[in-house]
């Protein structure tokens, strides 16, 4: 069946599953349903090390009787499993405790226009194909420099499906997607010392796709810089993170913002909303209507209406990130964020990496950040790090095995550049950034 026709049998089963529940007496009802498939192939020393096929599936129904909630899922979409997981998310329900805030999102958010977002674009690619761009992109970083001495491999991965939702509102609604991936990662020796580093495109659209040679030999260099690798003494100086670990930064924000981490009263930005707790310059917005981008999306997973919105402006916190129950739980309306934030987009002040590094007589740029140290609760921030110590704007050495330590909140207000760089591999879209007064621990 060609994707027109699998969203059609999924917005058919939703529906099926959910007009079921109702029957069975549910007061509301949702379910949600998802056919992907997809592959990869790995090469290795330039040789061919494995083939994988991906086929997922997975049907999810939620069912509201008097204020208790239960949930089942399955793998199966026959009508008899269909029917047999709608009746155990009714059982459940029956054993749960009642909770005021639980139900679909209000229908009159449920989202009207549903515009193409050019988001499905098959790569008509075959398991030999793959192979021999793999390949490319191994061979370019293999052949680069003669340090690079061995390789993790290169991956060639590509995939797609249909996703759909329903509720009891009369809502239902489906759309395919694509997401196409190639990555290298390889070994460089020199100076006593072995390093690893790697790269990677994704795209939507094949064609968007950067070259496999450039893949590969971006991964090669980002390998050999690493040699040599000093530690410094502990200081404070300005750190920048290119725009790669920049956007985890703004992802801190985003956890911090949630109705969730609102609601109980875990987040080092609790009640923020209407403070300034970035720079004035700062602008953050949300545009889940980017064709062809990783996040968009025209619903969210309630089947809310997204919208364009600007998150933080004049460096002030303008509202959260909320589903409908945390909405609920805070007294607030849905910002139709269930399931996450779409397109999340830092706006540049600046020019790219090289720019804020020549704006720096000395400074940390970050190659790698290592550990989970991070604590949303308190704003506590201390991760291991790689990186490159910078004078005048070049790179001197690069630098192993310091801590990066200090406070979300401070850091955030000490944001002194944003970068046109824009990296755009993902849902959160940042260029490079520039803080001051960061505390990079070292001997």
């Amino acid at each position: 069946m060609d994707t027109a026709q699998i969203g059609q049998l999924l917005e058919s089963t939703v529906t099926e599953a959910v007009d079921l529940a109702r029957r069975l007496g549910a007061d509301q009802a949702e379910a949600g349903i998802s056919h992907e498939e997809g592959f990869s192939v790995t090469v290795r020393m330039g040789e061919l090390e494995s083939v994988e096929r991906q086929r997922d599936r997975g049907l999810s129904v939620t069912v509201y009787r008097g204020g208790r909630k239960g949930s089942a899922s399955t793998v199966d979409y026959s009508p008899d499993a269909v029917g047999q997981t709608v009746r155990k998310a009714m059982s459940i329900a029956e054993f749960t405790a009642e909770d005021e805030f639980a139900g679909l999102a209000e229908a009159e958010r449920m989202a009207g226009d549903l515009p193409d977002l050019d988001l499905y674009r098959p790569w008509e690619i075959d398991i030999a194909e793959a192979e021999k761009l793999a390949l490319r992109a191994e061979d370019a970083a293999r052949g680069a420099d003669e340090r690079i001495t061995n390789s993790e491999g290169a991956t060639v991965s590509t995939g797609g499906g249909v996703r759909a939702y329903a509720n009891s509102h009369g809502f239902c609604a489906g759309f395919p997607a694509s997401s196409h991936t190639l990555s290298c990662s390889v070994v460089a020796a020199g100076d006593g010392s072995l390093e690893r580093d790697y790269w990677y495109t994704t795209a939507r659209v094949p064609d968007e796709l950067e070259q496999p040679e450039s893949v590969g030999e971006t991964a090669a260099s980002r390998s050999i810089r690493r040699l040599g690798a000093r530690q410094l003494s502990t200081r404070t100086v300005p750190v920048v993170f290119p725009a790669d670990l920049a956007r985890g930064l703004f992802a801190h924000l985003v956890s911090a913002i949630t109705g969730t981490s609102q609601y109980r009263r875990a987040s080092f930005l609790l009640d923020a909303a209407g403070e300034r707790i970035f720079p004035d310059f700062m602008e953050i917005r949300e545009d889940p209507f980017i064709p062809r981008a990783m996040a968009s999306a025209a619903y969210d997973s309630e089947g809310v209406a997204t919208q364009r919105r600007t998150l933080v402006e004049n460096g002030v916190l303008g509202g959260y990130v909320l589903s409908s129950y945390s909405a609920r739980r805070l007294g607030l309306q849905t910002t139709g964020n269930a399931g996450g934030v779409r397109n999340l987009i830092v706006t540049p002040n600046a020019g790219p990496l090289e720019s804020l590094l020549a704006e720096c007589p000395q400074a940390f740029l970050v190659g790698e950040l290592l550990g989970q140290g991070v604590n949303t609760v308190t704003g506590d921030y201390s991760r291991g790090a790689a990186g490159f110590w910078v004078e005048d704007g070049a790179i001197v050495h690069p630098v192993h095995e310091v801590t990066l330590a200090g406070n979300l909140k401070d850091i955030f207000m000490n944001i002194r550049k944003a970068g046109s760089d824009v990296d755009t591999r993902s849902g959160i879209r940042s260029g490079s950034v520039l803080v001051e007064g960061f505390t990079v621990a070292g001997q």
